[in-house]
């Protein structure tokens, strides 16, 4: 009886709580995620997963703070077909003061039902990022002719694509469409004031608190569906990256990347060729785990990866082969493009830094070319083992010879025989040959033409 009054009291709680619960879900919040850095897979996943959580969540409104100098094309437009389909307003804040939405950070700010900016931050410099990290010149005013000056149809390709693309989602959400075009073909940049006259974002708010208080009673037509932002009084849900999604997005830059494959691949390989040596095994493996974990998280072109493992397996087969420096040249040239293929970074990623690039090509280079004059200095040495190896030594004798004895030759004590006579100990000899393991030697001619010992020196 006890246990079934215990019950039905619980019963009637949990029932008199439902009001209250369903009261408190109903109230309007916003959910608020912070987009900092390179845009990339971790990125592209973690604003994947806030749009889901605001919907789940029936959350009124997203608001993502944004600070990126840019990123990887694929994880932008990921993120950007995301922020289209949501059935929830997302509103793109570049704050604090200081921020910026460069490059793919100006592509998802126009994307954005509201787009915000704090004071003190700016927007603009999308031009084409080419491979290998450096920009191609922005076009300038077409030619006469109306054709524009650039150096390369591919260039001209990209850019154009580029353009359009952010002038179809500033046209979308009412901007100014011709500044966004600019800002690809030019890489202008705008700050915050000058971004709202020239209606590329739509205002200025301060802090998150104004924020809340400006986009209040607002509306967002989206999907065939009008939307009023209630966020004067709404409750705020921040939704931050996870502490593993934080050590991924720390890893998963191409500069390091390449930097981490390099390290796992040389002491790896030293490791398997000096087994006693467990150092440079355990960096190895450790480097090989975190560039496997940032590969994964970067869109990597296979011929890149394999063009940097043939550079190393040239480098290492010309050690071995008598090629005088070609495979090694040749490994230079693949190390070279597998760098620069690495990170397939579409047209608006920074790929692995050709300085950095170029010095670590250079470094690994100049190492195999000084170990492969050892290798080509050593193959031109006359051979010399066994019986050649000892002939012209120079020893002492330790135990007269009379005629066999002991010298004392290259650190090591031999069975000799004098060639020429006896020869008392102290006297220096030198090595004729050998009879198995016994040494046929004779005296030092001085350098007064006499000998040291023997029956010449006597009858002279």
């Amino acid at each position: 009886m006890k246990r079934a009054g215990r019950l039905f009291l619980a019963a009637v709680t949990v029932v008199g709580l439902l009001p209250a619960m369903a009261a408190r879900a109903a109230e309007p919040h916003v959910l608020v995620a912070t987009l900092n850095g390179v845009i990339n897979p971790i990125t592209d996943n973690y604003v994947s997963n806030a749009v889901d959580k605001a919907v789940a969540g029936h959350a009124s409104t997203l608001i993502i703070a944004l600070d990126t100098p840019g990123g990887l094309d694929t994880s932008m437009r990921d993120i950007i077909k995301k922020m289209l389909g949501a059935p929830v307003p997302v509103v793109i804040f570049v704050s604090p003061s200081g921020a910026r939405a460069a490059s793919a950070g100006m592509y998802i700010t126009e994307a954005a039902d509201i787009a915000v900016m704090a004071p003190g931050t700016n927007i603009g410099s999308a031009h084409p990022v080419s491979l290998g990290g450096s920009n191609p010149a922005p076009s300038a005013s077409p030619a006469g002719s109306g054709a524009t000056p650039a150096p390369d149809i591919e260039d001209q390709k990209i850019e154009n694509d580029a353009a359009a693309y952010g002038r179809a989602l500033a046209t979308l959400h009412h901007h100014n469409a011709d500044w966004v075009e600019k800002a690809v073909r030019q890489s202008i940049n705008a700050p915050a004031d000058e971004a709202v006259q020239l209606g590329v974002v739509d205002f200025e708010s301060r802090d998150l608190d104004t924020l809340l208080g400006d986009l209040d009673g607002r509306q967002v037509l989206k999907g065939g569906r009008s939307y009023t932002l209630q966020t004067a009084h709404a409750g705020i849900e921040r939704y931050d990256l996870s502490g593993f999604d934080q050590l991924l997005e720390a890893v998963a830059d191409p500069n390091l990347v390449y930097l981490l494959f390099l390290l796992a691949i040389i002491g790896i390989g030293f490791w398997v060729t000096h087994p006693g040596l467990v150092l440079p095994g355990v960096v190895g493996v450790i480097a090989g785990l975190l560039a496997a974990l940032s590969l994964f998280n970067l869109p990597i072109n296979i011929a890149g990866l394999l063009l940097i493992l043939l550079a190393i397996l040239l480098f290492i087969v010309d050690l071995k082969a008598v090629t005088h420096g070609v495979l090694t040249t040749g490994g230079i040239i693949a190390m070279t493009l597998g760098g620069l293929l690495l990170i397939d970074t579409g047209f608006l990623s920074e790929a692995v830094n050709l300085p950095l690039l170029l010095l670590t090509v250079l470094t690994i280079a100049g190492i195999f070319f000084f170990i492969l004059q050892k290798v080509i200095a050593a193959r031109r040495q006359p051979y010399a083992a066994g019986e050649e190896s000892m002939v012209g030594h120079i020893g002492t004798v330790r135990e007269s010879l009379d005629p066999d004895g002991m010298v004392f030759v290259d650190g090591a004590l031999w069975h000799a025989s004098a060639a020429s006579g006896p020869l008392p100990a102290g006297t220096q000899v030198r090595v004729l040959g050998l009879d198995g393991l016994r040494l046929r030697v004779e005296p030092l001619q001085q350098q007064s033409g006499t000998m040291t010992e023997g029956p010449q020196a006597a009858s002279s």
